[in-house]
């Protein structure tokens, strides 16, 4: 049983780039946790790797947040909220104050590099990760005196002292019982050279400080547990409830990555896709109910969501699967309503209406799809006589041709029964039945195969230009 007093929770990206489906997840479950809960959300952004940073970051974060309808309670973006600042790099004075307090309690220590040891560190990996058994030498400086030689300006980085021996079990709330043997962890720098903290340090000392219950996050920081916890129990701090959520996958159940898709979802907002379709999507990738049910609204999630229904195996990002999702919600729209979403996609000299929208949309796995569906509107196939034989040669094309252009000069009003009675007409005077009749009959007007009624096609795009592109064919 959860205790719903003082539920508190954080999503915390950092300003390196985009927003990932990922970090979205873990933001949405953050959200769902707090809202079936009774709790709170604070947004923290922690840009301490000042190397990594990209301009417009932290707005840009914000807007796709914003977009995808969670809500926080606290952040830098909000007046709300008493903890604050809510950027990292604002907090630099509070960090200090607490590495001091490590440093002289002996749970952490000051190692000092000169120039040249600095340039070898910062230029080579290798040199980094014998770097931790060197820095043990520093271990034995006395404490005051470190801090002076700090204070002075000397090169240096702070370390985490781990303990040496014994083993420490973690109860995640997804992962289960862990154990991790501190001889096999080194000791941790939890102060940078450019005298930021590392995320080790600053997520410990901002969780407390800003009274976080409960940590939601991704399984890639479950090897660093063991570092935050021994700084919990430096500082007698009460120790949240963790929660690793499990990675994200390609269909080839590696780990997702922009080389094989969209990873940003950015991308996924400039295709079209809707935010309820993504937002239910991804509230799938790893959770679900016990039933079957796979649609669900945001006010539904918010009532059903529980970390015990989590799985702690890795969940597939399946495409196919959102697309299936995306048109399902894209159907559910009116006409009208698709074109003020397709403004952007559709050319302006185009006359859409909303005929032509209602027809296609159920083609729709996104919204940038429309284009294409609407082309064959505005934009006669690449079609000839030739062409069209060698892909139907069984079919009577030439004649064929004939019979439509004299049906649709005759008749208007073009729609299902109509059409029905021209195919068979031409059916017994060309020999031609079946697909050998309709399929090329609709691919020399639409320039495709398969598609939505033809009758109301045929209709909507105009008997005149029905007729100019039978012409091409002759």
């Amino acid at each position: 049983m959860i205790n719903k007093e003082n539920i508190r929770l954080r999503f915390a990206p950092s300003p390196t780039g985009y927003l990932h489906v990922g970090g979205l997840r873990t933001a949405l479950y953050n959200y769902l946790f707090a809202k079936k809960n009774n709790g709170k959300l604070i947004l923290r952004i922690e840009d301490t790797d000042q190397k990594r940073l990209v301009d417009n970051s932290i707005d840009n974060i914000i807007k796709v947040l914003n977009w995808s309808g969670i809500e926080f309670d606290e952040g830098p973006h909000l007046k709300t909220g008493t903890k604050g600042p809510y950027i990292q790099s604002e907090r630099i004075n509070i960090y200090k104050k607490y590495m001091l307090e490590l440093v002289r309690k002996g749970d952490a220590y000051i190692c000092f590099y000169s120039d040249e040891r600095m340039k070898k560190i910062n230029s080579s990996d290798s040199f980094k990760k014998t770097a931790s058994e060197y820095d043990k030498r520093f271990k034995d400086l006395i404490p005051g005196e470190a801090i002076n030689r700090m204070t002075n300006g000397e090169n240096c980085v702070v370390r985490l002292a781990m303990p040496i021996k014994g083993k420490v079990i973690i109860d995640d709330l997804i992962k289960g019982k862990t154990s991790f043997d501190y001889k096999l962890i080194d000791d941790p720098i939890i102060i940078k050279s450019d005298g930021f903290p590392t995320y080790h340090f600053a997520n410990v000392v901002d969780d407390y400080n800003m009274q976080i219950s409960h940590v939601i996050r991704g399984e890639e920081w479950l090897p660093s547990l063991p570092k935050h916890i021994h700084l919990y129990n430096c500082f007698n701090w009460r120790v949240p409830k963790f929660a690793h959520l499990p990675l994200l996958l390609n269909e080839n159940r590696t780990k997702l990555s922009k080389r094989q898709g969209d990873v940003a979802v950015e991308d996924y907002i400039e295709k079209g896709y809707m935010k309820d379709a993504l937002i239910n999507f991804i509230a799938l990738l790893g959770w679900h109910e016990s039933n079957n049910q796979e649609f669900y609204t945001i006010s539904e999630l918010k009532k059903v969501f529980s970390l015990d229904r989590v799985q702690s195996s890795g969940a597939v990002f399946n495409l196919q699967k959102l697309n299936w999702l995306n048109q399902h919600y894209i159907k559910n729209l009116s006409s009208a309503e698709i074109v003020k979403l397709s403004e952007k996609f559709i050319p302006k000299k185009w006359k859409v209406n909303h005929g032509m929208v209602e027809l296609i949309k159920e083609k729709l796995s996104k919204i940038s799809d429309i284009k294409d569906q609407l082309t064959p509107f505005f934009i006669a196939p690449e079609v000839s006589r030739k062409s069209v034989l060698e892909k139907y040669p069984k079919s009577n094309i030439y004649d064929i041709a004939v019979y439509m252009i004299k049906h649709l000069e005759k008749h208007n009003n073009m729609n299902k029964d109509l059409l029905s009675k021209i195919m068979n007409d031409i059916a017994e005077k060309t020999g031609s039945k079946g697909k050998n009749l309709w399929q090329p009959v609709r691919f020399i007007i639409t320039g495709q195969e398969h598609g939505a009624d033809l009758s109301s096609f045929i209709s909507l795009l105009g008997n005149n230009e029905c007729i100019k592109r039978f012409n091409n064919v002759l």
